[in-house]
């Protein structure tokens, strides 16, 4: 695990990469390699590495590194889980090495099989730099499923990479003009899904793509990133399973690679939450450990939000090494001042204080962490997906309609009416059932699943109207979505969230969080083993009576006991509602001002500011709508 940048200077002498500024943009991201820095440079371009030695801590696993022939160079984060055995393979073929990492395997992969299928034949999580000295290329690739970040972008004629915006930021070409457009995603998701940046002419490179660019400037300066795997095929159908046999089948899976992922030269441990996921990669990690795995897990003394009791009992009942820590509001106001810094861009979903926190308790013992995240979207685990396939398919219903109607209707007038009309209505806020009922009118026109979903989880439903000259640009969730998913609305919601929820709100919170720590996070379920069985599974053998996860369910269930997982799902929450009305309420007001947003020309105040105090009035909670803001305004506040 570790970080790169460089630069990509054609033409201009003046404007090419010196020692000096790569070193610069390296140091921006020593958080991500605190052990060596590496650069690699020639007449126009150059590399920039930063260390966190996780696998061959000597030497001779230094990067930037150069193949045997020469001909290629690569910066790389990450780490490829199969290189053993492909180091066995090319060994075979006659390649030689003179260390024992993964990157030395990568490179002779390269010159072996050529790039394409390299990259079709590493298992792992990445995203690198390649330099093809033959063919005078510059060569940007990410993993399948997004685990690993990598930007890129022209700033005055130069073209800057590199693992976080951070890096970008701090080369002298730098602009940083913000993305309106961008911004109008951020209050609708409360994240910023790729390609786009919060930053113009700046991209996040999508999940299983990569992109060259000619080393002498010819050609599109924006070429459009080629997949060199496909996430459709894995929905084509696998019959003749039963939940029973399919949780065999995963089980043999899952367990070779976490076999393979608990390898490392460095102290390794696990989160567990004690929900469903978290707990079956510990269950397997601990099967085959020779020794306590260690466990780690933060609770919350806030009724509602406390998981800790649950990891500690299967803790116990695996018989790991675990550890906990509470989380009090101050120790949640710490973390606010480092999140833009953290994230480099807005970025909204609250769980990223408590991720932060458990990674950086965690750090303290170990250097990699496995996690169970990915487990909901590969085997149909999220509540919302039968709810709102239920939802379409009632859309002509006497009820739907009559709500669809109420929504044609001028918003505030209609709001008001209700307060005055409808039991238990009359304390909610104006502003509050005026959003809903905008909802529900998108609601209404929606042609298809797929826009029904988009407008089910916008937090703000007219983002347009918010962010002054924004526009709701195209992303994964007005996409394409295959016909082979269309088939089934379950896993239409699946692909179209693992096509924008899982890379861009859950892979960014514990990459930048767990990074920000210098801990490498490995992410089990997310292997292109368990992603092309699961998501070939019939969808009712993992939904059933409205219950998701069933074959993931049985397989845990071997392990422990079913009473210590069947509860209601939680989710990796903090108390925000409560937080902004007391001990972030300052802080929060003095980025909510309305002078200030008036000033600064971003947002329509009005809005903002009625959202706000009815929050702070209680009469609804409104913390997730205004957190996106929040994040926006504290990440101005650093500079942007």
């Amino acid at each position: 695990m570790c970080g790169f940048a460089g630069i990509l200077a054609i033409g201009d002498v003046a404007s090419r990469p010196s020692e000096a500024q790569l070193r610069a943009m390296g140091d921006a991201l020593t958080h991500r390699g605190p052990d060596a820095a590496g650069v690699w440079q020639d007449s126009s371009l150059g590399l920039v590495h930063r260390r966190l030695a996780i696998q061959d801590l000597s030497s001779a696993g230094a990067q930037p590194m150069t193949s045997a022939s020469g001909r290629f160079v690569i910066a790389f984060n990450g780490e490829i889980y199969n290189f053993r055995a492909l180091r066995s393979e090319l060994e075979g073929a006659g390649a030689t090495f003179t260390g024992h990492s993964d990157t030395e395997v990568m490179l002779a992969a390269f010159e072996t099989w050529g790039i394409e299928k390299s990259l079709d034949r590493f298992n792992g999580m990445f995203a690198f730099a390649l330099v093809d000295q033959a063919d005078r290329k510059l060569i940007l690739a990410r993993d399948r499923m997004g685990e690993k970040p990598l930007y890129y972008g022209w700033q005055k004629g130069v073209l800057l990479f590199g693992s976080e915006l951070k890096a970008l930021r701090a080369h002298p070409a730098w602009e940083g003009a913000i993305d309106r457009n961008a911004l109008t995603l951020l209050l609708r998701h409360n994240l910023i899904p790729a390609p786009h940046t919060i930053y113009s002419n700046v991209a996040k490179l999508p999940p299983s793509s990569w992109v060259a660019f000619p080393l002498d400037g010819q050609g599109d300066p924006w070429p459009e990133p080629g997949r060199y795997w496909s996430l459709e095929d894995a929905f084509e159908l696998t019959s003749g399973f039963t939940v029973a046999s399919a949780s065999d089948e995963l089980e043999r899976r899952l367990s070779a690679v976490i076999d393979e992922q608990m390898v490392a030269d460095v102290p390794l441990g696990a989160f567990l939450s004690g929900g469903i996921d978290s707990s079956a990669v510990v269950a397997l990690m601990q099967q085959q450990a020779s020794q306590a795995v260690r466990t780690f897990t933060i609770g919350f003394r806030e009724a509602g939000f406390n998981e800790a009791e649950h990891a500690r009992a299967v803790a116990e009942h695996l018989g790991t090494k675990h550890t906990e820590l509470y989380v009090s509001p101050e120790d949640g106001l710490k973390v606010i001042p480092e999140l833009p810094r953290m994230y480099d861009e807005p970025f909204a979903d609250s769980s990223q204080i408590p991720t932060w926190l458990v990674s950086r308790m965690t750090r303290e013992h170990v250097t990699v962490a496995l996690s169970g995240d990915g487990g909901d979207e590969l085997f149909c685990g999220y509540s919302r997906y039968p709810y709102v396939a239920n939802a379409w398919a009632s859309r002509d219903s006497l009820k739907s309609r009559l709500r669809q109607l109420a929504a044609k209707l001028p918003p505030d007038s209609m709001a008001r009416l209700i307060r005055r009309l409808v039991p238990g209505q009359s304390q909610r806020a104006v502003i509050t059932l005026a959003e809903r009922l905008r909802q529900e009118a998108h609601l209404g026109k929606a042609e298809s699943l797929q826009d029904y979903y988009r407008c089910t989880l916008g937090y703000w439903s007219e983002p347009e109207a918010l962010v002054k000259g924004g526009k709701v640009p195209d992303y994964a969730l007005n996409g394409k979505v295959p016909e082979v998913v269309k088939k089934d609305p379950l896993k239409t919601l699946m692909w179209l969230d693992l096509n924008w929820y899982l890379p861009d709100d859950i892979l960014v919170k514990v990459d930048r969080a767990a990074m920000a720590c210098s801990l490498e996070t490995r992410v089990p379920m997310l292997d292109r083993r368990i992603v092309e069985f699961a998501l070939g599974l019939p969808s009712d053998l993992n939904m059933q009576n409205g219950v998701g996860k069933q074959v993931l369910r049985d397989l845990l269930y071997r392990h422990v006991p079913r009473q210590l997982i069947d509860r209601p799902k939680q989710g990796f929450a903090v108390p925000l509602g409560q937080w902004l009305r007391t001990s972030l309420r300052d802080w929060a007001e003095n980025l909510l001002d309305e002078g200030r947003l008036q000033r600064e020309g971003y947002f329509n105040p009005t809005p903002v500011r009625r959202l706000w105090q009815a929050h702070l009035l209680g009469q609804d909670d409104h913390a997730f709508a205004l957190w996106g803001v929040l994040m926006f305004q504290a990440w101005l506040d650093e500079g942007g």
